[in-house]
């Protein structure tokens, strides 16, 4: 069997920048040992795949090289932007996904992608796991946690940046991964996401973790329009606003690559 394949780098304008997102459109499911096999040997942070349910709607399904993962941001900017690509009228892309409802996608006057996500907030811990704070190399100030991942809070930039991870102890702490975050020195916000036990080590830039992060630093900084860095190698930029229930956050994303790949199905 051959199917396309595309390589988008999302929450950037520049190829080589932001997260990779390998995405495969389908006709129709395949097998999920065969999606994940897809996953494990493009060797990105995720392989999207997606089908097609109405005009404007799609179900969506997201794979790490280690994983099905239950939410993914910058992947779904990614598909995003190909379905915008290959639908140039259409307004509004409504994405099915099993764990966090239906996420929509509308294409901006500016260019930018703005995506809908439900806002997932963080909550204060009282009991600090000691595997998070033996996996960190700088004590954060705070620590929060959603369904996603702990919120290690630091007081500036230049700490998110130097903090080193210890992934044998971060790995520790199960289905849940770690964002590390603080004011930025040019943007609202800066973070870097480390997720030993789902995806890999450092994920370049992790659209779905700022729909927790940007309603906890639109509390704290008492603003709802906000701008986010994420400062990995690659850097990723994302603008987000909080409204209600929602996290909108919006990127650019730029195409690297389009070819076929062919599998074997029984």
């Amino acid at each position: 069997m051959k199917l396309p394949i595309y390589q988008i780098d999302a929450f950037t304008d520049e190829v080589f920048k932001g997260n990779s997102a390998a995405v495969v459109p389908l006709e129709s499911w395949l097998p999920d040992a065969v999606m994940q096999s897809i996953a494990i040997e493009n060797n990105l942070s995720e392989t999207v795949f997606f089908v097609r349910s109405a005009e404007d709607t799609f179900e969506i399904r997201w794979f790490s090289p280690l994983k099905e993962i239950d939410f993914c941001g910058h992947a779904t900017l990614a598909s995003a932007y190909l379905i915008f690509e290959k639908n140039k009228n259409m307004p509004v892309i409504k994405f099915v996904t099993k764990a966090v409802g239906t996420l929509s996608a509308v294409k901006l006057q500016d260019g930018l992608i703005e995506m809908s996500f439900p806002k997932r907030s963080p909550e204060q811990l009282e009991t600090i796991p000691a595997s998070l704070l033996e996996g960190l190399s700088i004590r954060p100030k705070e620590v929060l946690k959603n369904t996603q991942a702990y919120f290690a809070i630091y007081d500036n930039e230049q700490e998110v940046k130097t903090v080193a991870p210890d992934l044998r102890k971060l790995v520790e702490l199960g289905s849940l991964d770690v964002v590390v975050t603080a004011p930025g020195k040019y943007h609202d916000f800066v973070s870097r996401y480390f997720w030993p036990a789902n995806g890999g080590e450092e994920d370049p830039v992790t659209g779905s973790i700022h729909a927790g992060l940007a309603p906890f630093w639109a509390s704290r900084l008492g603003k709802n329009n906000l701008i986010a860095l994420q400062i990995s190698r690659r850097t990723g930029l994302l603008r987000c606003r909080v409204e209600n229930d929602r996290v909108y956050v919006s990127g650019a994303a730029v195409q690297y690559l389009e070819g076929t790949i062919e599998i074997p199905l029984a």
